[in-house]
Order: C-alpha cells, then sequence, then structure tokens
C-alpha cells in the first residue's frame, strides 16, 4: 500500500490494533488451558481446561477472519476511491464521523500537504469564514439526505464544498476551487476600485488590494469601515481611511449563500441643467433638507409661501413647530428610514400670524447624498376649521355638564329651600331666627339662579314660549334699563315700523336685554350712549356666520350697541362661553352672555357679535318672525267641583329630602298624600282598586321605570287622574313623553311650598 493507501486505512487500522490486541489475550488463554491439559492429573480439570482452550482459539479463528475481513473491505474501499476521484483535479478527502481524515487523493495532498492524524476543520480553519458550522450542516444534510453541498466565500475567492456519504459513518468531501464569475477573490486585486466581501454578520471575508492600501490594513469589520451599520447601495457614505474620513457612493451587489459584495465608487460630477430648473418652476412648494437639518434648496413656490430669500440658510426646526417633539427628530427619522414617510401640519414660526403648512417628508436621493424632500401645502384654513370644530365640542361638552349636574343642585336647592318655608311659617318676623331663615331662602334663590343660567348656556333651561311684540316689550322694559344704566350713560330706543310677532319667553328675553345693557354700560366707565334698535329683516338667500347657519326668511333683528372699549380680538371667539369675563375679580360670574347666547339659541334665534377695541360693540339678536295663528287657551276640562285642600295626592320621588318636604307641604294644605319612592312602588300601591287618588306628582327622571312610563301604564285604568311632573332637568327631556300623556303639567325645581301647593291646586280645579 502508497502512503495514500495507508492515510486512507488509517482509522480502521486503529481499530484493527485494537482488535489484535484482544486476540493476543485470547491466545494467551488458549496456550494455558493447553499446558493445563498436559500436565494436569485429574481428569476433570484436564477437560473443561481442553474445552476452554478449544473455545478460545475458535474465538481467535473467528477474530482473525473478520479482521482480514476488515482489510479486505479497506483495501477495496482505497482501490474504489482511487479509481474514483484520485485523479480528481479538486482536493477530496473521506473523514469518519467525528471528522478525522482517512483517504485524501493526490490534489488534496498537493493542495494541503499529507494530513495524518488531522481532522477537516483544523485542515480549513483559515480557508473560509466558520468552517466548523459549515462543515457540521453540511455533514448532518449528508447523514439525512445522503449528499449535500455548499458555496463558500473564501480568501482567495470562492468555492463549491461538497460532500458524499459512503457508509453508515464515513464521508466523502470535495473541495472545488474556481474563479469567481463577478470578479471578485483573486480577480478583484486587479481591480482599481476597493471592494470587499462580508457575510450577513459584518465580517469581512476578503478585500482587494486597492481596499487594503487605501485603509492601510487588511480590514476586519464593515463596522471598523463605515460610521453607520445601515449600509444603502448608491448612497454616499463615508470610509474611514488610513489619511482620514472619505466620501465615496457605495455599491452592493447580492452575493449567494448570504455574502454581500460591496464596490466603493469615486463621487459622480455634479449634474445641472433640466432637474434644477425643473425643481425650481413646478408649481409646488419644494424643500430639501440634508441630515443635519440644513435647508440644502427651496423652489420658488416655497420661497414665496414662506417668504424666504433667494438663498435661505435656515435648518428645519428654525422654520417650522407644533409636532409636541423636535421637529429635527421627525426629519431625522425619516432621513434613517426609522418612520415611514408621512405628513403632519406644523405651525410656520416665521409668520407673524397663525399660518400652518401640511407637510410631507420622503426620503430621497441626489448624486449617491440622501435627503429629505419636504411636499408643503397651505393648511392654515384646514386648521381653522379644526380649531371651530375643537370650540365647538368644548361648547358642547360645557353644556352636557352644566345640564347634568343642575338636576342633583335643583333637588338639593328644593330640599332647602323647601324646608325653609316649613321653617318659615313657624315663626313670624318678631322671631330672632326669622332673619336667619331669610337670608338661607334668599341664598338658595341665588343658587337656583345660577343654576338657571347654566341651563340657559346648554339650552335645556325651561322656557314657557308665546307670541309676544318686540316693540312692546322693549318699551315696557325701558324704564327697568334706564334705572340700570345710571345717569351717566344714555340709553337710545329706536323701533323699526311692522314688527312682526316673535315667538319666545317674555321673562327670559327681558333677561337677555339686561344682560346686554348691563355689559354696555360698564364697558363705558366714562360714560356714552348704548343704542337698542330693532328691524324687519328678510333674507332672500341663507347666510353662514361664525360656524352658524341663518336660513332665508323673515326675521326680527335687535341690535344692542355702544360706544365702550370694545373686545380684542382674540378675545371675540370667547364671550360666550361659560364663566370667560374680561371684568375683573368680584365684578362678574362670566355667565351673563352665555346665558343670553343659551336663551336665544333655545328660542330658534342666532346671536353675534362685532367689537373693535376703542370702537365699541354691536350684539345683534336674530329671531324669526312668527306669523301663525295666534295661540289659543286650553279649555277647561269638566271635572267634579274640589275645594282648595281636598284629594289625595300620590307623591312618586326618589330624593327623600325633597319628598319628605314635598309631603308635609301637601298634607299641611290639607290634601291626603300618598307616597312611593319609585315607580315600581306607586304601580303597586294602585293595584289596590279601592283606593281614590286625584292626581299624580311625579319625578320624570327615577332609577328604574321613569315618570312619563309609568303615568301612562296607570291611566290606562284611572284615565281621569292629572298629573304633576317635577324634574331638575328642563323641559325638553319630557317634551315628547308629555305630549302623549293627557291632562299633565311641568313644574320644574327647585320649586317652593308655594309653587308646589298652587300647582297641585290649579290641577285639581280643572
Amino acid at each position: 500500500m502508497t502512503a495514500t493507501d495507508l492515510n486512507a486505512a488509517m482509522p480502521l487500522a486503529q481499530r484493527l490494533r485494537g482488535m489484535e490486541q484482544g486476540v493476543l489475550a485470547l491466545l494467551a488463554v488458549a496456550m494455558g488451558c493447553a499446558v493445563t491439559v498436559a500436565f494436569a492429573p485429574e481428569g476433570r480439570l484436564r477437560l473443561a481446561a481442553g474445552v476452554i482452550g478449544i473455545t478460545f482459539s475458535v474465538l481467535v479463528l473467528v477474530i482473525r477472519a473478520l479482521l482480514l475481513g476488515e482489510v479486505l473491505r479497506g483495501r477495496r474501499l482505497v482501490r474504489d476511491l482511487k479509481l474514483l476521484v484520485g485523479g480528481d483535479a479538486a482536493p477530496c478527502f473521506t473523514t469518519d464521523g467525528t471528522g478525522m481524515i482517512g483517504f485524501q487523493n493526490r490534489a488534496a495532498e498537493g493542495r494541503f500537504g499529507p494530513l495524518d492524524g488531522m481532522t477537516l476543520i483544523a485542515t480549513l480553519h483559515d480557508y473560509f469564514a466558520s468552517p466548523a458550522s459549515v462543515l457540521y450542516r453540511l455533514q448532518n444534510r449528508a447523514a439525512i439526505h445522503g449528499s449535500a453541498q455548499e458555496d463558500v466565500a473564501t480568501r482567495q475567492g470562492h468555492a463549491r464544498l461538497s460532500v458524499h456519504r459512503i457508509g453508515t459513518a464515513r464521508f466523502l468531501w470535495r473541495l472545488e476551487e474556481f474563479q469567481d464569475r463577478s470578479g471578485a477573490g483573486g480577480g478583484a486585486d486587479t481591480l482599481s476600485l476597493p471592494m470587499l466581501i462580508a457575510n450577513r454578520n459584518g465580517i469581512i471575508l476578503s478585500a482587494n488590494e486597492a481596499l487594503r492600501r487605501l485603509v492601510g490594513e487588511r480590514p476586519r469589520r464593515l463596522d471598523h469601515l463605515f460610521a453607520t451599520q445601515k449600509l444603502r447601495s448608491g448612497e454616499e457614505i463615508e470610509l474611514a481611511t488610513e489619511t482620514g474620513p472619505m466620501r465615496v457612493i457605495l455599491a452592493e451587489i447580492e452575493g449567494q449563500d448570504e455574502r454581500r459584495e460591496i464596490y466603493l465608487l469615486p463621487m459622480p460630477a455634479e449634474e445641472g441643467g433640466g432637474k434644477a430648473e425643473d425643481f425650481e418652476n413646478v408649481p409646488v412648494a419644494l424643500l430639501k433638507f440634508g441630515g443635519d437639518g440644513r435647508l440644502r434648496a427651496a423652489n420658488r413656490a416655497a420661497r414665496e409661501a414662506l417668504d424666504l430669500p433667494a438663498e435661505p440658510d435656515r435648518a428645519f426646526h428654525d422654520l417650522f413647530e407644533g409636532l409636541g417633539r423636535p421637529v429635527c427628530d421627525w426629519l431625522a427619522d425619516v432621513m434613517a428610514e426609522r418612520v415611514p414617510p408621512g405628513s403632519e401640519v406644523l405651525r410656520l414660526r416665521t409668520a407673524e400670524s397663525d399660518t400652518f403648512f401640511q407637510i410631507t417628508l420622503r426620503r430621497i436621493v441626489e448624486h449617491g447624498r440622501p435627503a429629505v424632500l419636504a411636499v408643503l401645502t397651505d393648511a392654515t384654513a384646514l386648521k381653522t376649521l379644526e380649531a371651530q370644530f375643537a370650540q365647538s365640542q368644548k361648547m358642547q361638552a360645557i353644556g352636557q355638564l352644566a345640564g347634568g349636574i343642575a338636576h342633583d343642585f335643583n333637588n338639593l336647592l328644593t330640599a332647602i329651600s323647601g324646608h325653609c318655608d316649613l321653617l318659615l311659617l313657624r315663626h313670624d318676623r318678631s322671631d330672632p331666627e326669622y332673619a336667619d331663615l331669610v337670608q338661607i331662602h334668599q341664598n338658595a334663590n341665588r343658587a337656583a339662579s345660577l343654576v338657571g343660567q347654566l341651563l340657559a348656556f346648554s339650552r335645556k333651561q325651561t322656557l314657557k314660549p308665546e307670541r309676544i311684540d318686540l316693540q312692546e316689550v322693549l318699551s315696557d322694559l325701558t324704564h327697568l334699563l334706564n334705572r340700570l344704566v345710571g345717569e351717566r350713560v344714555m340709553l337710545r330706543l329706536a323701533h323699526a315700523p311692522d314688527l312682526g310677532p316673535i315667538r319666545a319667553d317674555k321673562r327670559q328675553l327681558e333677561q337677555v336685554m339686561m344682560n346686554l345693557v348691563v355689559n354696555a354700560r360698564d364697558a363705558m366707565p366714562d360714560g356714552g350712549t348704548i343704542r337698542i334698535e330693532t328691524e324687519a329683516l328678510t333674507l332672500a338667500e341663507p347666510f353662514c356666520r361664525d360656524r352658524a347657519r341663518v336660513s332665508a326668511g323673515e326675521y326680527a333683528v335687535i341690535r344692542v350697541s355702544d360706544t365702550g372699549c370694545g373686545i380684542a380680538p382674540d378675545r371675540l371667539a370667547k364671550v360666550f362661553e361659560p364663566f370667560f369675563t374680561t371684568k375683573r375679580m368680584g365684578e362678574g360670574t362670566g355667565l351673563g352672555l352665555s346665558m343670553a347666547y343659551g336663551i336665544v339659541k333655545q328660542s330658534g334665534g342666532f346671536i353675534f357679535v362685532d367689537s373693535e377695541p376703542g370702537r365699541g360693540s354691536v350684539f345683534h339678536l336674530y329671531f324669526p318672525i312668527h306669523s301663525g295663528l295666534p295661540e289659543m287657551a286650553e279649555p277647561p276640562s269638566r271635572r267634579p267641583s274640589l275645594r282648595a285642600g281636598e284629594g289625595v295626592v300620590l307623591l312618586v320621588e326618589d330624593e327623600a329630602p325633597v319628598r319628605a318636604f314635598a309631603s308635609r307641604a301637601l298634607r299641611l294644605r290639607g290634601y291626603t298624600v300618598l307616597e312611593a319612592e319609585n315607580a315600581e312602588e306607586a304601580l303597586s300601591k294602585l293595584e289596590d282598586h279601592s283606593l281614590k287618588v286625584d292626581i299624580f306628582v311625579t319625578d320624570v327622571v327615577m332609577p328604574g321605570m321613569d315618570g312619563p312610563s309609568w303615568v301612562r301604564k296607570a291611566l290606562e285604568r284611572r284615565p281621569n287622574v292629572r298629573v304633576i311632573f317635577v324634574s331638575g332637568y328642563a323641559e325638553d327631556c319630557l317634551a315628547e313623553s308629555q305630549l302623549r300623556v293627557p291632562n299633565s303639567v311641568f313644574l320644574p325645581k327647585p320649586f317652593s311650598l308655594n309653587d308646589l301647593t298652587e300647582t297641585v291646586q290649579g290641577q285639581m280645579l280643572h
């Protein structure tokens, strides 16, 4: 056998040497048995020694036969391998399951030298990156599928490593080296362009001579060459060289087996002409920013929109604000592709008034240099509309809040003022406690008035609309208004002829006029003139103002103007908001105009204000002309004659203090009162058919079944019973339900003892 044959048979020879040692031991035992047979005196001992000797001799012969078979198979394998790959130009190896090299052909000996006792991993450790993982992966695939192959990038170029399973634990490896078709590897050293090959982990597998000269050494990792880890083909990047940073353009070609072939190209010459001209003249505002946030270019439309000089030197954050975080962070995120291209509405810093632009940022590359292109669209009108919508939502939310808390407040105030009325009945003016009770009663009424103002703003106040003549109402109100304005302010009233009737609550309309006149008086501390004018106006077409749309039709217009200090433009849009006031602390609650706004809107009208600082204000009130037939009084129904204080009242109220007060008040007037905490309890009492009830006094909103629901159910069997609904909410919440309940009236909370008893007596006598 040749040296190569011996190398191929070496793992086998090692096993054979172990088996030979075992044969020698068995042979020694057999010879000992033979000596015993020859010299043993006893027949049994000689027989036993003979059997053992024969057995071990047979074992020696069998083992020798097996060893001979192994040797013959090993020789045949070596002969077959020599015939198969001995003359192959590619290096070939055989290994056992542990990776120990056995056979190697002439090409392998010539390429790597004799490999006695070496593993394939140790042989290829400096040939390509991570040989252990590659060999392990290929050997596992071959063990399962019979063969496997993989292309790897070597220090000099590329190679294809293939493996075949040739036994239960033996593998044949073939290493085919070839010239890289892309020009990498050894051929890349002839290129003048710096290039390298790296894997996906950033380890540089090879670098050509041009790159090694440029960086002054053989580079090991990509992060040692480039400042950024995200390399983009076709973009300019900074390369760390021996003499310092250098700007190059990176070109990457996808290689096989997760390789990255990277070429570094010189900077191209700057292009001009057509593209620059197109950018300048495009009719859309465009800006270009660098990665540092500095403005590189702005076209004509952008310079005109932003009022920029011909060569602006600005940063992104110098121009825009309002993102909630530094705007340059957003630009940097788009540049680094941490966020996708998108749009934001930003405020222009350099504008004197609020100016907004919708800005869309997109990453671009020009001449290898990454940049961010900003497309600008004027969004001032959109932002104004958004602010108006937010204002509308805020006003609506305040109204809902006011309407919600009014119910609970009115229940409390009803109990306070009601029990105060009960105490006043037991005291006369000479009692020491009488004055205190009067103070409690007056302050409860003031609190009720404050809640009423909140309800007026939220348009949930209980109104009693009727057809009224504006001229008559304003003429009757003139005397009171003259007393309000004082001696230093003149009040002038001018009526338009043929002013049609309107439908409104007379008392509330008077309250609106008094609030407007008082505000006008306070705006003229040094005196002046307040004018109240009326006008009959016919609108042929609808018009829109202050987010309101006034429909076409006939209107009665009231104008209240003054010559006072006026209202600043930034405050003009807030004058109708609750608690907003321009007066000093303690001079006003800020609810007067909000109440006027709510009453006018709830009456179906509109209110607007014009003002100029130093020249006064004008409030315009529009009310639709109500030209329908005069309202007819409800004909009285025929009921049995009842005297005051007679009758049975079923009182249903979930608030215990209110129920206690109402029950005592009615009993003091002589009525028989049945109390129920809720609708279910009331219906249970009415199941007694012998019980006679003349009137239901019930709260509207209660846990479980509400007032109108249980009343309609009760009236099915007792149709002649009169009904009084009481509630801390406005009558609007009951309007539709009340229409379906005959013989019913509404009593708003808070009500006094007299209000309750008079309403009950009025219903009894109808």
